[in-house]
């Protein structure tokens, strides 16, 4: 039986052999042959289908993080509501989805492969309808244990994976000329799902008095079952799309590989934990400020910044770029803290802002070393310097994940400990001076092995 893969893919193989269907009983559309290294394939054919397969992709991401990140808001209205959790148990919630989602990154990698990308997009998109579900079900009873909702919040994890698994499922649609521009706005449509949540949860929250939580889960419903839909009607497998594990264990045996996924904690880890914190921060620092109006601005911001991070690191480097981020970082710490100590929420958030900015292009300028990295370093050899590379993406992607989960534990166990945010706010600062120091001894000291080339 023939598989079509759409109206853009032909259903048998053509006289050039660019594009065509499997004959397998394998269900789902197929795509046989795909090159999209040909211009003359690509031009006529490839580029229409791997914008089909991108915008639903981009919807599913972005719920995903939506989804990943929905506790994030949610927390803050819970006393409101009745719940009598403390602000440490608070964080936790905040936190666990961090943790599963930045664990389930590496095998959501690999689903893709073994499953194909329109499978796993259908499949991925529908398991956010559990945490939703979840939430919107237990939200509605204060008398819910803390040790069952810690279960709930940690089912939101799942919409954390969805990054490695679009990432990996789109890097093989496209040609490397484009493929930058291609996962950057696939990675950017993802990070604002964490902006959009934070923006409009606390509205219908106040639509419902703040009694109505339950409504942050429900409104995704409808959001999620079209994803699945679109990703069902538009997508397509690729028999191309194949990952070695020989090339991960490769991978993961690089010193590069760990070093880029340390510095990736540094970005990526900020952002997300930064943006997971963000709402409890400005509600238990500054109980006086709406929250609904302000909280969303971080990961806006920082969303915005990480393709022009990526883009300004095309042009002079993604080392300098990455370099120059942290030392911004470790600036709007130190003006966080001065803020904090003036209680001036204005000077808190501006400092704040200027961190995500730094971080949302950082993102963008560290992925942007990865593949330099390994060509470099893997003279002679550029199949496995891609292969490599692509691995050190997953790893790197899971690894810096996990800041999601240390940067709310570490402001909940400074407020615990030292009844105020600074100290943890000095000890990232002091993690961004050794993440700099990393970039500019391994990339950019005179002298070095790369210091020489634009990494």
């Amino acid at each position: 039986m023939t598989l079509e893969a759409g109206p853009e893919v032909a259903t048998t193989r053509d006289r050039t052999g660019a594009v065509g269907t499997v004959e397998a009983p394998r269900r789902g559309r197929w795509i046989d042959v795909w090159d999209p290294e040909d211009a003359t394939f690509w031009a006529e054919k490839g580029r229409a289908v791997a914008r089909r397969n991108l915008w639903p992709s981009i919807f599913a991401e972005f719920l995903g993080f939506s989804v990943w990140q929905l506790w994030s808001i949610v927390v803050v209205s819970m006393p409101k509501a009745g719940f009598t959790y403390t602000t440490d148990q608070l964080f936790w919630l905040v936190a666990l989805p961090s943790l599963v989602g930045a664990t389930l990154r590496l095998p959501y990698t690999f689903a893709v492969p073994k499953f194909g990308g329109r499978n796993w997009t259908i499949v991925s998109a529908s398991l956010l309808l559990v945490p939703t579900l979840g939430l919107s079900y237990f939200l509605s009873r204060p008398d819910t244990p803390f040790w069952l909702m810690v279960l709930i919040a940690a089912t939101a994890g799942a919409g954390g994976g969805n990054f490695a698994s679009s990432m990996t499922n789109i890097s093989f649609f496209y040609p490397e000329k484009e493929k930058g521009f291609a996962l950057g706005v696939n990675a950017a449509g993802g990070n604002l799902g964490v902006a959009v949540v934070q923006l409009v949860v606390p509205i219908v929250i106040v639509a419902g008095a703040g009694l109505t939580l339950n409504r942050a889960g429900l409104i995704w419903l409808p959001l999620i079952v079209l994803a699945a839909f679109w990703a069902w009607k538009s997508m397509a497998n690729l028999s191309a799309a194949t990952s070695s594990f020989r090339a991960s264990v490769a991978a993961a045996k690089r010193p590069q590989t760990w070093i880029i996924s340390f510095l990736y904690i540094g970005t990526f880890g900020s952002f997300i934990g930064f943006s997971a914190a963000f709402p409890l921060l400005i509600k238990t620092t500054f109980p006086d400020i709406t929250v609904a109006h302000i909280a969303f601005l971080g990961a806006l911001v920082g969303s915005v910044s990480r393709p022009f991070g990526g883009k300004l690191a095309d042009r002079v480097g993604g080392a300098w770029v990455t370099v120059c981020c942290f030392v911004v970082m470790g600036l709007g710490i130190l003006a966080s803290v001065v803020a904090l100590k003036a209680d001036s929420f204005a000077g808190f958030l501006i400092s704040f802002l200027f961190l995500f900015v730094a971080s949302g292009a950082a993102n963008g300028s560290v992925y942007r070393m990865i593949p330099a990295v390994f060509r470099l370093t893997t003279p002679g050899d550029p199949g496995r310097a891609r292969r490599e590379a692509a691995a050190c993406i997953g790893i790197a992607s899971a690894v810096g994940a996990y800041g999601g989960f240390l940067v709310p534990r570490g402001f909940a166990m400074s407020t615990s400990h030292f009844g105020s945010l600074i100290p943890a706010l000095y000890v990232f600062c002091g993690f961004y001076v050794i993440c700099l120091a990393v970039t500019y001894f391994c990339y950019l000291r005179k002298g070095g092995s790369l210091s020489r080339e634009h990494v």
